[in-house]
């Protein structure tokens, strides 16, 4: 049997030094079907439920290699709009699409819509970031934390999967975690126990609702040390809040 572990929302593999890392995310009732709660279109439901677990990848230090979708609705003509924009959020993360294999429901008449995506990756030695935070490393929030209609009509608020390539390229930034459905304060306290550290909130963390979800990852936490300011992040274009020093 393969080693196996948890860190967070991911699935660690060890495999001959090689760390497979598996993230997933799903959705239902969100997308163009009569019965859908929220009325999107398929391309958007594609996009915004692949994001999240290739941010999970990527943001872990892994490098995506696969990613299968499990769609409970058929190909044509639901499943093609869907499966374009999890091509969109295959291109922006800047991975080939032959990356991409899954599955429709071909047998069954739906009438709300369901998707599933799961996304693996793999990390060389010392590529994971997973617990890389240090004592007295500031705790950033990128994005706000949105939910339904809020994704669609605040988009320029929204964190991606580019704000998670950006943030990888600045030296300094040492740990990236995307926001789910519990909410910025469950993700800082999983952020910093990975590490093995507490945590004393900032004044600005008021200005932000902690138990929020941030519904599609519209927001991340990313922990970082003194070299770098908030200027930086800022240029990334997306709301930047100071929420947390770590402490050891």
């Amino acid at each position: 049997m393969l080693p196996n572990r948890r860190v967070r929302d991911l699935t660690l593999v060890e495999i001959e030094g090689i760390t497979m890392v598996i993230a997933c995310d799903s959705a239902g009732a969100i997308g163009p079907k009569p019965m859908d709660h929220l009325s999107v279109p398929g391309e958007l439901v594609g996009k915004l439920t692949t994001t999240v677990p290739l941010m999970e990848v990527m943001a872990s230090g892994a490098t995506p290699l696969a990613i299968v979708n499990t769609l409970s609705v058929e190909m044509y003509p639901t499943g093609t709009t869907i499966l374009a924009g999890i091509r969109e959020a295959v291109t922006e993360a800047g991975l080939p699409l032959s990356i991409i294999n899954g599955s429709t429901e071909e047998n069954m008449i739906t009438r709300q819509t369901g998707i599933g995506v799961t996304v693996m990756g793999v990390a060389k030695p010392g590529q994971l970031r997973l617990g890389s935070s240090h004592p007295g490393d500031l705790v950033f929030c990128l994005g706000k934390p949105l939910v339904g209609q809020e994704v669609l009509d605040y988009p320029d608020q929204a964190a991606g999967i580019c704000t998670v390539r950006q943030l990888l390229t600045i030296p300094g930034v040492h740990e990236i975690l995307p926001v789910g459905s519990k909410g910025i304060g469950y993700e800082l306290e999983q952020l910093a126990g990975t590490a093995g550290l507490g945590f004393t909130l900032l004044d600005t963390a008021q200005t932000l609702d902690l138990q929020k979800s941030a519904g599609p990852a519209t927001c991340l936490l990313a922990s970082v040390g003194k070299g770098v300011c908030q200027n930086q992040l800022a240029g990334l274009g997306i709301p930047v809040t100071p929420v947390a020093r770590l402490v050891g």
